[in-house]
């Protein structure tokens, strides 16, 4: 059997848009292909921007004492500069990807939830150019200031007085739910859509990257996603969280920040390091070495990236064990990471390599990331860190992993795609040119500051004096970032020229063995007629060398089987998003039990809440668990009263928010308001975001009774009822711990 017998052929090369008709079905698409290619677009367009905003910085540094740019536009275009690359381009960017070749990697038709995939799509959209309005967002416009990382008190209101923060947390909190959205999809996609025959351990190593980058996703933005919450709650309302003035703590900032901000770097760089497991093995002419190796140090990575964020913090003064235990899991993480270097290595050794401009850039990748994984290393060393943690060297360090590292890793995924994509090929004559000068560029813009910050230079500072050597050493940095220019403009130009007149490329123009390539180039709508045989991890691989088949040698079968998933896919969905809000709900109880007691002004927890009216309030959510899971039972018994115990559960929902509005009121009276004391400020914003999950759930409550009440209704709809009934008693838990941290706590 050849691949020609089951795969169709390609009838045209990449459809164009030509008509108002055409233009509009790529708006309204839910088809992951296309919001894949909306995806790489809406991030090429913020990466000119955000690479235009660099120019800008290189050249006010290109000599001492310049003054090109004030200290306020600086501050700005830093702060926007850093937020674009890291939140609208490289993260999306590699959602994009994912989004286009996921369900073909896994030989799926779409993705699990197209619609909303989508809307995942069009909140970074939105998100981002609201982020971009702070610019002209009427009479206190300006963009934020305060750095991408927004260090307290520096992003609270008496220091930064114009609207740019506002929109800053606000746009960051609107891409987040769609970034966490997208995270989901994945996981539900991956787990239950999967062709037969592909077992977790044949998958493709960029699917199972993305599978674990996903669940380090939904962990890690939920954690971001309350800390700026409680942002806008101070900006907005009037609260001190991180005001130390009013008894908040500006170093609690740093600690929420950081356990998102150092888990970011990986979720930045685990599918980039998915693709260069894809692409070395295919122009190495070898399987991927230790295939099982580099599965499980993913696993490792992804856990491990959560534990190390308070290295970013060695500088703040805090306890020495603490100190000691994240320098010593910093280093510990340094070792699932040198495996895969070891592992591509290893399988590039004695292949018979074909150096593409894919793979220049995959092997480039190798060594540029390995330069910034050591330079990490180095930080977690406390001297080390104590001498360098504000100076260019960790300038250096951070472009090294993500522009050396995770960039050049993308650039590889599109000259290794683009034909699957487009069913054109990039020119390769171009697409050297462009790897050259990127590669040269970049060494000459960042490898300098290395030096730089071993001099002393410090970081985030719009100017410096006439130090020696440091004049030439900027300068020497800002042609190198107009070399990157140039080579971007060569990469663009030969995007562009490919489409219009590019080779075509055929189904599989790299022989790779991935069920990708089993499909035309590009795919039709449903993305496969048929699909071969899964029996190993290269199934191409078996069809196109039946004398030598992969699930002949043990060390490319995998297993055949494994555990049933029995979850149904709304209800997976539903799971995987009430990890993320464990965490989110956790940091705003902890933010509650660190500063409720912080101010001394204003009424007391003590003196205000009624915990026989709150203990009301919780006997009617635990009525409504008891209601919901009997309508689960009526609904599996096929009977009627299934509607009248849902009806009951909306009923003591809606009980609950009348009685937690109540409390509100009194407490009003009482004076206890938002931005009183922390006291109020953290009460009002955990048990508000409670009651807003409450609202939501008896939103999706009513709307599965509404639709078992149409005419052609057989009863409650299972599928629904089963994920929304989850969600409620995940509430129920919630509300029950909140109950004995805020009200029972007090006589504590």
């Amino acid at each position: 059997m050849t691949q020609a017998e089951f795969v169709p052929k390609m009838d045209a090369p990449f459809p164009r848009l030509t008509s108002d008709e055409g233009l509009v079905s790529w708006l309204a698409t839910t088809d992951h292909k296309k919001i894949g290619i909306l995806y790489l677009l809406v991030t090429l367009f913020f990466f000119a921007i955000g690479g235009l905003e660099a120019l800008l910085l290189r050249v006010q540094l290109a000599s001492p004492e310049n003054s090109f740019l004030s200290p306020q536009a600086y501050n700005q275009i830093f702060t926007m500069h850093g937020t674009t690359m890291i939140f609208l381009v490289v993260m999306p960017m590699l959602i994009g990807f994912g989004n286009y070749l996921i369900p073909l990697m896994i030989g799926a038709r779409d993705m699990a939830f197209p619609r909303l995939n989508a809307m995942g799509l069009w909140m970074l959209v939105f998100g981002g150019l609201l982020i971009y309005f702070s610019f002209i967002g009427g009479p206190a416009a300006g963009a934020p200031d305060a750095g991408w990382f927004s260090y307290a008190p520096l992003s609270e209101k008496p220091y930064s007085f114009n609207t740019g923060m506002d929109y800053w947390a606000l746009g960051l909190l609107i891409t987040g739910i769609g970034t966490v959205s997208a995270a989901i999809n994945f996981i539900v996609t991956i787990l239950k859509l999967r062709a037969p025959g592909l077992t977790i351990t044949r998958l493709p190593l960029f699917v199972w990257m993305m599978l674990v980058n996903s669940f380090l996703i939904v962990i890690a933005l939920s954690l971001f996603n309350a800390a700026l919450v409680m942002l806008v709650v101070d900006r907005l309302l009037g609260a001190h969280f991180f005001q130390p003035g009013d008894g908040g703590s500006a170093l609690l900032w740093q600690h929420y920040f950081w356990a998102f901000g150092h888990p970011e770097v990986y979720i930045m760089a685990l599918p980039a390091f998915g693709m260069i497991s894809e692409i070395v093995p295919v122009f190495s002419r070898k399987p991927i070495f230790g295939y099982s190796v580099v599965a499980l140090s993913t696993l490792a990575i992804g856990f491990l990236s959560l534990t190390v964020w308070a290295h970013h913090m060695f500088a703040v003064g805090l306890a020495e064990p603490a100190n000691m235990a994240f320098g010593a899991a910093s280093m510990l993480i340094a070792i699932p990471t040198g495996i895969k270097v070891f592992n591509w290595m290893a399988t590039m050794w004695g292949g018979a390599i074909r150096f593409t401009t894919s793979m220049l850039f995959a092997t480039a990748f190798i060594v540029l990331f390995t330069i910034g994984g050591i330079t990490g290393v180095m930080f977690a060393a406390v001297p080390i860190d104590y001498q360098v943690t504000d100076t260019y060297f960790i300038v250096a360090h951070f472009h090294y992993v993500l522009f050396g590292g995770t960039f050049f890793a993308v650039m590889a995924g599109f000259y290794y795609w683009f034909p699957k994509v487009t069913g054109r090929m990039l020119s390769e004559k171009v697409g050297k040119w462009h790897f050259w000068l990127l590669f040269v560029g970049f060494n000459m813009t960042f490898f300098i500051q290395h030096i730089l910050g071993l001099e002393g230079m410090p970081r985030r500072v719009y100017t410096y004096p006439d130090f020696p050597g440091w004049a030439w050493m900027n300068q020497l940095s800002t042609v190198g970032a107009f070399v990157i220019g140039i080579a971007i403009a060569v990469f663009l130009w030969n995007l562009w020229i490919s489409l219009r007149k590019g080779a075509i490329a055929g189904d599989n123009p790299w022989e790779a063995w991935t069920l990708e390539w089993a499909t035309t180039s590009p795919p039709p709508v449903q993305n496969f007629d048929r699909l071969p045989p899964v029996r190993s991890r290269r199934p191409l691989w078996d069809v196109a060398h039946p004398e030598d088949p992969d699930w002949q040698h043990p060390e490319g079968r995998g297993a055949d089987t494994e555990p049933a998933i029995s979850m149904e896919k709304n209800k997976l969905g539903v799971s995987a998003f009430l990890l993320g809000e464990a965490n989110f709900f956790l940091l705003l109880v902890l933010a509650y039990l660190i500063l409720h007691n912080a101010s001394a002004t204003g009424p007391a927890a003590a003196n205000t809440l009624d915990p026989l009216r709150a203990g009301l309030n919780t006997l009617f959510l635990l009525a409504s668990s008891f209601t919901i899971w009997r309508a689960e039972k009526a609904q599996a018994a096929q009977s009627a009263s299934g509607r009248i115990w849902l009806a009951g559960t909306i009923l003591l929902g809606a009980l609950f928010l009348i009685g937690q509005g109540l409390e509100y009121r009194t407490l009003f009276l009482q004076d206890v308001t938002v931005g009183g004391n922390l006291f109020g400020a953290s009460f009002y914003t955990v048990t508000g975001f409670h009651g807003f999950h409450v609202l939501v759930g008896l939103i999706a409550l009513t709307t599965v009774l509404v639709v078992s009440l149409g005419k052609k209704a057989k009863g409650l709809p299972s599928r629904g009822l089963a994920a929304v009934a989850l969600y409620w008693h995940f509430v129920d838990v919630v509300w029950i711990a909140l109950f004995a941290v805020v009200y029972l706590g007090i006589y504590l």
